[in-house]
């Protein structure tokens, strides 16, 4: 049985980790097996416990649930430093593959990093390195001296880690990237904006030419008059596309006939 010092810390953790105010039959649920009487009454010394100076938060009833909540008192600092703060980052598919490539195999040069990948990854390399997640580690000592990438101090920040030893496992780390993406990170038909375009397969290039070919204009197009024929006369100007094509859709008049053999005389062959 749980002594009152654990019990009032394991209420503190669910109030603390719901995004919502906590009810008491919600804690209650939670802590099965446990007297109601008992768990609202080292709910309440909870509440007196933050209710003293020395802390900057409470817990207020909110909604007829229990909630964490700055004190009144310090909204004004509280705000200024808000304000201060960064957006929060957000990573799509392809950069949270480089991401990845990075952290477990730094230093990486950008090479060895699309050759894990298979596709092109200087363009996610650069928004990794805007959103100062990785940034350079020298160069390699082989032919061309590539740039080698590390990840940085806000990429343990952002995952909450000490230092890279305590990276997940692979398999932990796409169980966490398939909880943070949700059906992005199955979805490859629908990439990121700025991601790199997915491979295409033959048969959907051979489609791609046909469907092409089939609204693309002739080798040698028409002049844009033509765009004014009516469409008996386009029909005409599409069956005889291999020769030159009228200047006008009016019909020929001696004006417009091509010059006889008396006005210019053919070359002496």
């Amino acid at each position: 049985m749980l002594n009152d010092e654990n019990l009032k810390a394991m209420i503190e953790g669910i109030i603390y980790v719901a995004p919502e105010p906590v009810t008491l039959d919600a804690i209650l649920k939670t802590l099965d097996g446990q007297e109601r009487e008992r768990v609202k009454a080292q709910l309440d010394q909870l509440i007196a416990d933050y209710e003293q100076n020395q802390h900057g938060i409470q817990i207020r009833q909110v909604a007829n649930g229990y909630k964490f909540s700055t004190k009144t008192e310090h909204h004004e600092i509280l705000r200024k430093y808000v304000k201060s703060l960064k957006p929060p980052i957000r990573l799509s598919k392809p950069a949270l593959e480089t991401l990845a490539v990075v952290a477990y195999r730094q230093p990486v040069t950008l090479p060895e990093i699309e050759e894990i990948r298979g596709v092109d990854a200087g363009g996610v390399i650069h928004t990794l390195m805007e959103k100062k997640l990785v940034v350079t580690a020298g160069r390699k000592s082989v032919v061309g001296r590539p740039i080698l990438y590390r990840t940085s101090r806000d990429f343990l920040v952002h995952f909450g880690l000490k230092d890279v030893g305590e990276l997940p496992s692979l398999k932990e780390f796409e169980e966490l990237a398939k909880r943070a993406l949700g059906s992005e990170w199955t979805d490859d038909e629908a990439p990121a904006a700025g991601a790199e375009p997915a491979p295409i397969s033959s048969a959907e290039a051979d489609a791609g030419a046909g469907d092409a070919a089939a609204v693309s204009p002739p080798p040698e197009p028409a002049p844009l008059v033509a765009q004014e024929r009516t469409p008996g006369e386009n029909l005409e100007a599409a069956a005889s596309a291999s020769g030159p094509p009228a200047p006008a859709p009016t019909a020929p008049s001696e004006e417009n006939v091509a010059p006889t053999p008396e006005e210019t005389p053919p070359t002496p062959s």
